[in-house]
């Protein structure tokens, strides 16, 4: 049985990931401090607790598995935060990191999983986004994100690390077995604010600027089902196991949708009424970001079962209302 170091695994893809790596035959070893992540999400395999960083833990990880790959979804990855705390996430999501890669490389296992985003490329100058559109980020996220996938391009070129970087767009919906589901705290992800609005746990929803150059005046979001995410994290793990050269691609569904349309969506799903208001922009937001898929569609086979915002929105909706206080037990 294949082992695969799953860093960040407590988190909401990370443990969506390590149940999918389970139900196909490996064993995810999981590596997670806990601060954004929850123990009750990891069932599947080891916790470690710890910082990627931590030489001496990592030196116990390698030691007693036998690490095939790893994945690493221990990212900061909050726009707002990045644009008022730039220093925190370059220490993280740049530093940190480079101590996982190190002890990486000092034990042989030359294989990553990067989750990447689609905050490299900043403001589109055509949609939608493929992975050949110039990367000009707009926000520190994008920046550390990109710098990280340049370090890799370099590792690679030096001591043959192979990756792959995904780069997501929105990440939405729950494990459709009910297991797993997206908690957050505080929460600034957009479908599970919309849904604990309609489970009567806030008054009323803020949109944050209604002034883009949009359909309606509120951002456009490409969203991507969980598990199909999953899938696409695993197929590109059985690329780099067939000792494949490394790669970059983009993960969306290729369809855009406004806020005020998740939240149309979202009235449907759950048959509950909605109020919301509005705020300023928030500093770092593009106005649109769509995605293609088509390069991983076409050399890995990636074909998405969640391809409509209902269905997305549907199965977040079931994990919200079996556990309105989350991970809470």
């Amino acid at each position: 049985m294949k082992e695969i170091l799953v860093v960040g695994g407590a988190g909401y893809i990370g443990s969506h990931m390590c149940k999918y790596l389970y139900g196909h035959g490996m064993r995810p070893v999981v590596l997670d401090n806990l601060s954004l992540g929850h123990r009750e999400a990891v069932k599947w395999g080891p916790l470690y607790e710890g910082n990627m960083n931590d030489s001496l833990l990592l030196q116990e990880i390698f030691s007693k598995h036998s690490i095939d790959a790893a994945m690493h979804f221990a990212a900061l990855c909050y726009v707002g935060e990045s644009m008022s705390e730039p220093l925190k996430y370059y220490q993280n999501n740049i530093s940190s990191t480079l101590g996982l890669l190190d002890a990486m490389l000092e034990h042989g296992v030359s294989r990553l999983i990067f989750s990447s985003t689609c905050a490299t490329y900043g403001e589109p100058q055509f949609l939608p986004i493929t992975e050949d559109h110039p990367q000009v980020p707009i926000n520190p996220y994008g920046r550390s994100k990109l710098m990280m996938e340049q370090i890799l391009d370099d590792l690679d070129a030096s001591c043959g690390l192979k990756s792959v970087c995904l780069r997501y767009f929105n990440a939405a919906g729950a494990d459709p077995e009910g297991e797993l589901g997206e908690d957050h705290d505080p929460e600034t992800h957009l479908i599970p604010l919309v849904l604990e609005a309609a489970l009567g746990k806030s008054q009323e929803l803020t949109i944050l600027g209604d002034d883009y150059p949009t359909i309606d005046g509120t951002c456009v979001r490409d969203y991507i089902h969980i598990q199909d995410l999953s899938q696409a994290h695993y197929l590109s793990l059985q690329y780099l196991l067939d000792e494949n050269p490394s790669k970059k691609f983009n993960l969306g569904n290729g369809n855009g949708y406004s806020i005020r349309e998740v939240i149309q969506t979202a009235e449907e799903v759950t048959g509950r009424k909605l109020s919301y208001s509005y705020a300023e922009r928030r500093p770092g937001d593009p106005a649109m970001l769509v995605g293609s898929a088509e390069r991983i569609s076409n050399e890995l086979g990636w074909k998405p079962k969640y391809t409509t915002l209902y269905a997305i929105i549907e199965t977040a909706w079931n994990w919200h209302v079996n556990n309105p206080d989350g991970f809470t037990m």
